[in-house]
């Protein structure tokens, strides 16, 4: 579909477009993904219908804009959490050409890497939603679309919503830089981990980390979620009490449930550091972003990702 073309058409009619190729539809949120009666309820709405003054991004583009909705797909949102860090791949994902403000004719593209191209996706932006929730991501910001508009893309490329419903974190951070990824296994993790991760981090690699578990989204009493997939948004070595300390700094695409032992926001080791570093550091707030130590890290996840422009 071409997006210039539709949305000149669109614009000329004076009407809002509706994507025949991906219907506001059950077929489009799939067949198994809900119960059949929970289908039945879904309604569709416009985020002009929703807000009086919609923004596709407001005050740029962050991983705190993202909160997973009803749909299990925290390993794409958690290499969305990570794609908001490196600007350089955001824009090819994310094109600058669309928005509520100027010609909005209810129609969005994003581009996506698939088998050795960028393929543009076009949508309408028509989201589910389930007895007044989404169904979908739900935007921190009331009024910001972005997420949400992504995901349908990402969810029409794959054929349904119903298919991103699990995943692998490899797969999507690949389908958003058209990059090169490599996965460790923290359960037999390689010497150097701690240099390997601080190597990642300065050449702006894109990192994600998930934990085992057969059963999905049950959280432990120290707050880590199993099952589930996380950003890798940070690593520090600083000055803790006679030496120094490697630090990861990590998201939950939940937007909210954080890691409760050593080095989470209201842990007594922030009081051994200086103040100046604590202040840089620390966000004490359930926004889901979370430090802990390299140790904790190795014994609570068990995959690491990390995906690159090169090898």
């Amino acid at each position: 579909q071409d997006f210039d073309r539709l949305r000149a058409l669109c614009l000329s009619q004076g009407l809002l477009f509706e994507d025949a190729t991906f219907p506001a539809h059950v077929s489009s949120v799939g067949l198994n993904l809900l119960p059949e009666d929970k289908l039945r309820q879904i309604k569709w709405k416009r985020p002009t219908e929703l807000q009086k003054n919609p923004y596709l991004i407001l005050d740029g583009v962050s991983r705190f804009d993202i909160m997973q909705g009803e749909i299990g797909d925290c390993w794409m949102l958690s290499a969305l959490g990570s794609l908001t860090l490196q600007k350089q791949f955001l824009e090819n994902v994310l094109p600058k050409d669309q928005g509520f403000q100027d010609n909005y004719a209810g129609i969005f593209h994003f581009r996506f890497w698939q088998y050795g191209d960028w393929v543009d996706v076009v949508i309408d932006d028509r989201l589910p939603f389930l007895n007044g929730r989404y169904l979908s991501v739900q935007p921190r910001t009331s009024n910001e679309f972005w997420p949400s508009l992504l995901e349908k893309a990402y969810a029409k490329l794959r054929g349904s919503y119903q298919n991103l419903h699990g995943g692998y974190i490899s797969d999507a951070l690949v389908d958003l830089t058209g990059g090169v990824q490599v996965q460790f296994s923290l359960k037999d993790p390689p010497p150097d981990l701690e240099e390997i991760v601080k190597a990642a981090d300065k050449s702006k690699c894109l990192m994600g980390c998930s934990t085992s578990g057969q059963l999905r989204n049950i959280e432990l009493r120290n707050g880590i979620v199993q099952g589930h997939a996380y950003t890798i948004t940070g690593v520090v070595k600083i000055r803790y009490k006679n030496g120094w300390k490697h630090l990861i700094r990590i998201w939950n695409p939940w937007g909210h449930g954080e890691w409760q032992g050593p080095w989470s926001d209201n842990s007594p080791q922030w009081d051994h550091v200086d103040s100046k570093s604590r202040e840089t550091l620390l966000r004490n707030k359930d926004d889901g972003e979370f430090w802990m130590s390299c140790e904790n890290f190795q014994e609570q996840f068990s995959w690491l990702y990390i995906c690159n422009s090169t090898p």
